[in-house]
């Protein structure tokens, strides 16, 4: 069983202008264990208090020079780590006269001539407040330590978290390139230090381009470890390890049916990965000679096509999201960029974003939005679509990842 640690007597000072006053009090406390200074003025008593350090105070009210009440208030304000216990004596009876003295800053008072069952009855009850301040005052000391240790861990992984976000943009090598006959953009936006969304483009050859937007289930570290793994296998500078590609023939590497790549990465998730997260995807190939584009849609929104007149409308089927369904199937859909037009992939995050009013912006209000900046290409175009996300959802935080991109067709040489 743990033992206490001996607790020290407490520290009581005796302020009268009375000698015999003070030794009757002196002997009663003295008899009961305390440790007792005494002092003759309020003077005197205020010099001693800024020597020692007293636990509880017994003055007179009524004193030459400074009186008790003075005391009791230069008491007040001085520095001092823990609590003292003041106790007025007094003859005076009157409500006013006791509302001034605890205006003052006493604790409670004492009738004289004092009593002494009735003075150990205060300094027991003194004592009880002064036990509470210290427990409190020690736990405070505990608390303050703990949350000093919780800011010294959340400011390490503050700066882990400031470096993953870092890394994980560094992901996306490359937000913009140019391949004559189109261009691709793209759009990347954690809701937080990190997030689950990644898009991305590579090269297929001289003529195609393979682009994808994923959306890993939940947020944070865990979704962001997963799109790193992701992005590895969806790599155009280790095509050997991309998913999305097959060896050609003579070095090169042509790629995979849409459906097909959906469907590995959907056994790659359930066996290989074995992970509960799973994830939603768009994966298109486009051919920069003609603009036909072929895609897959696992899970993810349906992709907006802006045709040159300005007119918006949606592709897609729909299609179960990836790393769920063990025999899930996928299918490849077609369609055709004319000249001017354009492919914008997005994550729900732009879809699902709610204004002040509750309402989902929805995929009328995404149409919308991308009317509205027509004019605008690249990442001129995202930046807007952005801001104007940001409007909607009235300038607060996104709630999810944002991520998109965007596809915009010149058609050949000399097309238009």
């Amino acid at each position: 069983m743990l033992s206490r640690a001996p607790v020290a007597p407490r520290s009581v000072l005796v302020v009268d202008d009375s000698r015999a006053q003070r030794k009757i009090l002196t002997a009663s406390l003295l008899r009961r264990g305390y440790h007792v200074i005494e002092a003759g003025s309020g003077e005197e008593a205020l010099e001693r208090c800024r020597q020692t350090r007293f636990d509880i105070i017994l003055s007179d009210w009524m004193m030459p020079g400074m009186s008790g009440i003075e005391f009791c208030q230069a008491f007040r304000a001085m520095p001092r780590e823990t609590y003292g216990y003041f106790i007025l004596l007094t003859s005076r009876t009157e409500k006013g006269e006791a509302a001034h003295g605890l205006d003052a800053g006493a604790d409670d008072f004492l009738a004289k001539p004092v009593d002494s069952d009735e003075l150990h009855a205060r300094i027991t009850a003194g004592e009880r407040i002064l036990r509470m301040e210290r427990e409190l005052t020690d736990k405070n000391q505990l608390i303050g330590k703990a949350l000093a240790e919780i800011q010294k861990l959340y400011s390490s992984l503050d700066r882990d978290l400031v470096e993953a976000r870092r890394l994980q943009q560094s992901l996306v090598r490359e937000r913009h390139r140019d391949f004559e006959t189109a261009t691709a953009s793209l759009l990347l936006r954690p809701s937080g230090h990190v997030g689950g969304d990644l898009v991305g483009f590579f090269p297929i050859g001289n003529a195609r381009v393979g682009l994808f937007a994923i959306d890993v289930s939940g947020h944070g570290v865990t979704s962001a470890i997963m799109t790193a793994r992701l992005a590895g296998v969806l790599s155009g500078a280790a095509p050997e390890r991309n998913i999305a590609l097959m060896p050609g023939g003579d070095g090169t590497f042509v790629g995979r049916q849409p459906c097909e790549i959906a469907a590995a990465l959907n056994a790659m998730l359930l066996d290989d990965i074995q992970t509960d997260q799973y994830l939603t995807m768009l994966y298109a190939e486009l051919d920069l000679t003609n603009g036909n584009v072929a895609m897959v849609q696992a899970g993810h929104p349906h992709p907006a096509v802006q045709r040159a007149d300005g007119g918006v409308e949606y592709l897609g089927t729909g299609g179960p999201p990836i790393g769920l369904l063990a025999d899930a199937t996928y299918e490849t859909i077609h369609a055709t960029l004319l000249p001017g037009d354009r492919l914008f992939a997005m994550s729900d995050g732009f879809t699902e974003c709610v204004c002040s009013a509750g309402r989902e912006l929805g995929e009328d209000g995404l149409a919308e939005m991308v009317k509205a900046n027509a004019p605008l290409v690249g990442m001129s175009f995202l930046d807007a679509m952005v801001w104007d996300l940001q409007v909607y959802a009235g300038g607060k935080d996104f709630r999810d990842d944002v991520s998109a991109f965007l596809i915009e067709y010149r058609g050949p040489a000399g097309a238009g």
